[in-house]
Parts: structure tokens; sequence; C-alpha cells
């Protein structure tokens, strides 16, 4: 079963829904783990900074270093595409240490992937999981352009996972397909985590992980939100996905 993410308010409906909306004013405070809506609350606030062109000094200098060197407690995971133009560090203004960072192609989740997700989340501790797709992606754009000549088994296993939301959007509108499959695409990413990490879904189910999906605008700089997925004492349910 396919965990469905649901975008906020605002938002046409359907796969690849327009995202619109300016986010709310919140703390620039540096976060220090804490609760999931602290965690998301401290991107949102970075990301307007970034938005802003007002982006402050992340917290890089020796002394952070010296802290780091003892142990690391990021407050938030963020699985995103490997883009050049999309770094998660800058996108949300943050510095070393507040982020646990895991990146590949389409933010497709192989077995690496997962694993390092899992270890975000189990040994690491961050109560808080960001999937985030982002415009123009090149490794959906491939996948919505696939031929029937093999690109070689690595790149086809891109194209492979991506492919059923290439295939879904295919029911809007040309000028909306890209964007829809991007959305689906990180539809189908949490959904993966969640079928195929039982950690990530004990966590999830526990409520001590929040899981949301994001969108990146590579010209504005501003990062769209999902609905936090609704997870808590679906223990039930989320068996039905082993």
């Amino acid at each position: 079963m396919r965990q469905r993410v649901m975008w906020r308010a605002g938002v046409r409906a359907g796969a690849g829904m327009m995202l619109v909306g300016a986010l709310a004013s919140l703390s620039a405070a540096a976060g220090d783990g804490g609760a999931p809506e602290k965690a998301l609350a401290t991107l949102k606030a970075g990301n307007e900074r970034f938005v802003a062109d007002a982006s402050q000094g992340p917290a890089i200098g020796h002394e952070r270093r010296a802290a780091l060197a003892k142990g690391q407690t990021p407050y938030a995971t963020v699985l995103s595409c490997a883009d050049s133009r999309v770094p998660p560090e800058l996108v949300f203004n943050v510095g070393l240490g507040d982020l646990f960072v895991v990146r590949a192609a389409g933010a497709v989740a192989d077995k690496s992937i997962l694993a390092s997700v899992e270890y975000a989340v189990e040994h690491v501790h961050t109560p808080l999981l960001i999937v985030m797709g982002h415009e123009a992606c090149g490794a959906v754009k491939a996948a919505s352009e696939k031929t029937e000549e093999s690109l070689g088994p690595n790149l086809d296993f891109l194209v492979q996972a991506i492919t059923p939301a290439v295939e879904r959007a295919k029911s809007r509108p040309e000028a909306e397909r890209l964007k829809a499959a991007i959305l689906g695409n990180v539809d189908d990413v949490i959904g993966t985590l969640m079928k195929q990490s039982e950690i990530v879904r004990r966590h999830a189910t526990a409520g001590s992980l929040q899981v949301v999906g994001a969108y990146y605008e590579l010209e504005s700089g501003r990062v769209h939100f999902s609905k936090p997925l609704q997870m808590a004492g679906r223990a039930t349910e989320t068996a039905s996905h082993k």
C-alpha cells in the first residue's frame, strides 16, 4: 500500500498540485533537538531567510567543529536529490551538525539510502524526516523521456523507481506533468520508506518521528511542505506494509 502525502491548503487537488501561499513567520533560533514541530519550524524559518537573501552565517567555526568532534545531535534528516542546485544546508540556512543529509538522484530509496535514514532515525534520534523533491528534476525528466534502450543497469534502476510517478502524472495537462511527477515521486519515496523500513515505520507510528514531503523551487529558493504524514497510533494499518 502506498503512503499518500497530503499537501497543505492552497494547493490544487491531484498529483502535481501547485503549491502556493506564504509560510508563517517562525523563530530563527537554531534547534537543539526536541519535538518534530520545533525542528520543522526551525527549517521553515531558515528557508525564509534564504528566500529573502538574509541568510545568517551558519555555525562552522572552530568552536562548533570542536563540539561536534565529541558527537552529533542533528534535529532533522533530509533525504533529497543529489542535484548541485539543491544543497539542503544552504536552502535551510543551517550550520555544521544541524542536519543529517542523505542524497541520491531523484531521492530514490535503495538499500544504502534506507540504511542511512534508519541510522539517522534509530541511532542519531532525529525527530523529523524531510523527503524533498525539486523543480526541473533531471532524474524525473529522464524517467519521463525513457525509451526502450537501456541506460545501463544502475540508471535503469533509477528510472524504473521513478516511472510509477511519471505514469500517474500522464493524466495531468502537459504543462503540469513534470511537477506532478516530481511530487508523485516524493509520495512514492515516502511510501517506500514506510513499506521497506521497519525502523522508520515503527518510529513514525510511535510518534517519535514526523515525516514530511517537500518541494524546492530553483529560482525563488522557496521550499513548500506537505502536511506531516499521520502515522502515530496506526500500528494495525502499518503492519500490513511489511
